[in-house]
């Protein structure tokens, strides 16, 4: 069997023009075109996102952005326009959206096409 030298994950938005805006200006990310969609690059990682027009957001995380300190990535980010999901219950989150357990610290947010994405505090 080949060994496997490289792999990228890859999701689909409904509009690729406010996908690109999204994760390049909003999130600060490296977003390139190309004739199929998008390339999101992160450190090395490669991910692609391509346009579906009966597009289903995902019901889990898919991208998940380790941070030094989750109270400052959350703050950043709700000044740039984020809104960041709340839950109560079994699942809680506080005031500013950031699930606390002890263990994992993380807070989720949509993006435009209403995929899960999400930033967790890579300090607890």
């Amino acid at each position: 069997m080949r060994a496997f030298n490289e792999a990228f994950s890859s999701f689909s938005v409904n509009d690729l023009q406010t996908a690109k805006d999204f994760y390049g200006k909003t999130l600060g990310l490296e977003v390139s075109e190309q004739k199929e969609g998008l390339n999101l690059r992160i450190n090395g990682s490669r991910m692609f996102i391509y346009q579906k027009d009966n597009h289903t957001p995902a019901s889990f995380t898919i991208l998940n952005f380790p941070v030094d300190n989750i109270d400052e990535a959350v703050d950043d980010l709700t000044k740039r326009g984020i809104r960041f999901e709340h839950y109560s219950g079994e699942l809680q989150t506080d005031a500013k959206g950031i699930h606390r357990d002890g263990g994992m610290n993380v807070a989720w947010f949509k993006d435009p096409a209403g995929n899960f994405l999400s930033v967790i505090d890579k300090g607890v």
